[in-house]
């Protein structure tokens, strides 16, 4: 028997390594024949710390929200004792919720041990690096790829064979092949999970890749924000060296293959491919002109090939399973499934990989639970900071690239932020546009001054100093940074702005017109006062107001002083009689 305790960065943030910790004290306290050990992120960040029990005969139970308390519970009540202990078990919801995906990508995530390659040979890991290595030609490796429809899961959507063709036919014979693991969306965590939870899978599937193009040198560029993702990968690299999966005479094939880690200083801009390149060969991170794209000249102006963790993640399981098999899900154009990062307003946040063609509604709603405290669904950003946000009126939107391109926002790598009523859309927009303006690198007038200048009209707007023509301007600045941006971040960066406004203008109308935020998120617009038929002078919001701006006598009706009230909300929190009015 063993205890399997979820460990990516999620568990351990809410307490696994000290609930592991707990499991082992008690474990030699009682001298039991338990081992302990651990997995990556199984995608139901909102139940961690999660801990399995799996018997000798692999019947597995989980418990979920594990405390170092109920630690002992388990071990005293479920292994000892054995009893059910229902109510630390997972839910029969939550287990729906994972049975609704289909995993391709996180396939062993939550499964496997990150840091034991054994873990990963054990479920086929390796067999299909064997396969392309040994008995496929780069042209049927590349032409595999190509039935199976797979598009970059970066952002782009480009067809993963035509990047991978190019750079095979580009004359020379240095080749590298990159990984863009700089994972920089607001609220997106796709690839720091895979690299935490199944590292092996991203080496196999670059290794499948160097094979087919001709490079013998690989990197993989990871956030230095991502420490616990850097560890196991280079653990993971290391074992795959010691295992003969790489270095010199792969399989005996003669074929040479070595990956090394650059840990990047977290720049946004170095999503962008050539930025990327730049900043792997010392430069600053800046964009450059393409054509020549990467694949002619890219790392020291040698032939190499960009694809972030998901889209190599995919790679082992199409030659597992063949091209036809993963173009056979998903749509027409949009084959195979993608990973989304699910959070925000909703009450089941986590990892969710689904076949592409469900709709938003079937991923919010139908695996996510839907909206905390049952609130009203107003909006999700797609496409992180380069993306949109899409209505409650769009709910039905396929999953589909060319689908959600169509509502003004785009895949993006995954990130899906949820909104509910309480959500103010201008302030949204201001968010997102304040993280692209300081992630600009600069280099293009446009993107540098057209930000600032948005940035600048969305802070009036949200501080209650919004003027008529505002909202014009705004449309006017988006277009011309749009199409006078060098990379995607500048190109990309407006669609926010656009979408807001295409879809919620009357809230903008409304901050600047009537000085009021219907969604009472923005302060300065907020007005707090005292219903004077409901207040029965309690004393509560006086004695709990941090500026003393609410006076009145005990049992007798309270006043704000709106000169001196900060708008704290404090006042609207503690009253129990609704007495307190926002406007």
């Amino acid at each position: 028997m063993k205890v399997i305790i979820g460990s990516g960065s999620c568990g351990i943030a809410a307490g696994a390594h000290k609930v592991q910790t707990a499991f082992e004290a008690i474990i030699a306290e009682k001298g039991l024949a338990l081992s302990v050990e651990q997995t990556g992120c199984i995608g139901t960040c909102y139940l961690e710390p999660i801990v399995d029990v799996v018997d000798d005969a692999g019947n597995k139970v989980t418990f979920v929200n594990v405390t170092t308390d109920d630690a002992r519970r388990i071990i005293d009540d479920y292994v000892i004792a054995q009893q059910e202990l229902a109510d630390l078990r997972i839910s029969q919801d939550d287990l729906t919720m994972i049975g609704k995906q289909q995993r391709i990508v996180l396939r062993n995530s939550g499964i496997i041990d990150p840091e034991q390659i054994d873990d990963y040979l054990a479920v086929d890991g390796y067999a299909a690096a064997r396969k392309c290595l040994t008995e496929m030609t780069p042209e049927a490796i590349i032409e595999t790829v190509k039935i199976a429809g797979l598009k970059g899961r970066g952002g782009a959507g480009f067809p993963t064979w035509f990047k991978w063709d190019a750079a095979k036919k580009s004359p020379g014979t240095t080749k590298y092949m990159v990984c863009n693991a700089d994972e920089g969306d607001p609220g997106a965590f796709m690839d720091r999970s895979v690299l935490e939870s199944d590292p092996h899978a991203l080496i196999e599937g670059m290794l499948i890749g160097a094979r087919a193009i001709g490079a013998n040198e690989g990197i993989v560029y990871v956030r230095a924000e991502y420490p616990l993702a850097i560890v196991r990968l280079q653990k993971a690299i290391d074992q795959a060296r010691e295992k003969g999966y790489l270095g010199n005479d792969i399989f005996g094939t003669g074929f040479a293959f070595d990956l090394r880690i650059k840990a990047g200083a977290g720049a946004f801009v170095c999503g962008e491919e050539t930025a990327l390149i730049a900043s792997l060969e010392g430069e600053r991170g800046m964009p450059r002109l393409k054509p020549p794209f990467p694949a002619q000249k890219g790392y020291w102006n040698k032939p190499t090939n960009i694809n972030n963790v998901e889209t190599f993640a995919n790679v082992p399981w199409i030659f597992r399973n063949g091209g036809a098999a993963y173009a056979a899900l998903g749509t027409k154009e949009s084959k195979g499934t993608k990973v989304f990062a699910l959070t925000g307003k909703v009450k089941k946040g986590g990892l969710v990989e689904i076949p592409m063609g469900l709709t938003l509604k079937d991923v919010i709603f139908d695996i996510g639970g839907g909206i905390k405290q049952d609130k009203a669904f107003k909006a999700v950003q797609m496409g992180g900071p380069s993306g949109g946000c899409i209505p409650a009126s769009l709910l039905d939107t396929q999953i589909d690239y060319a689908e959600i391109t169509k509502t003004g926002a785009i895949m993006g790598s995954g990130g899906m932020v949820v909104m509910d009523e309480t959500t103010c859309m201008v302030d949204m927009a201001r968010f997102f546009l304040d993280f692209t303006c300081k992630e600009s690198c600069g280099k293009c007038t446009y993107c540098r001054v057209g930000t600032t200048r948005m940035l600048e009209i969305l802070n009036r707007i949200t501080q209650g100093e919004g003027r008529d023509g505002d909202i014009e301007l705004l449309e006017e600045l988006c277009y011309k940074i749009k199409d006078g941006s060098l990379c995607g971040l500048g190109q990309t960066a407006p669609n926010p702005v656009l979408t807001t406004i295409k879809y919620f203008r009357n809230e903008y109308e409304d901050h600047i017109y009537h000085h009021k935020c219907t969604a009472r998120s923005c302060k300065p617009l907020l007005t707090y006062t005292i219903d004077k038929d409901k207040c029965v002078g309690c004393g509560a919001c006086k004695k709990n107001c941090p500026v003393a701006a609410i006076t009145g006598e005990k049992k007798l009706v309270h006043e704000i002083n709106q000169d001196i009230c900060i708008k704290c909300g404090k006042c609207f929190t503690v009253c129990k009689f609704d007495s307190v009015i926002i406007d």
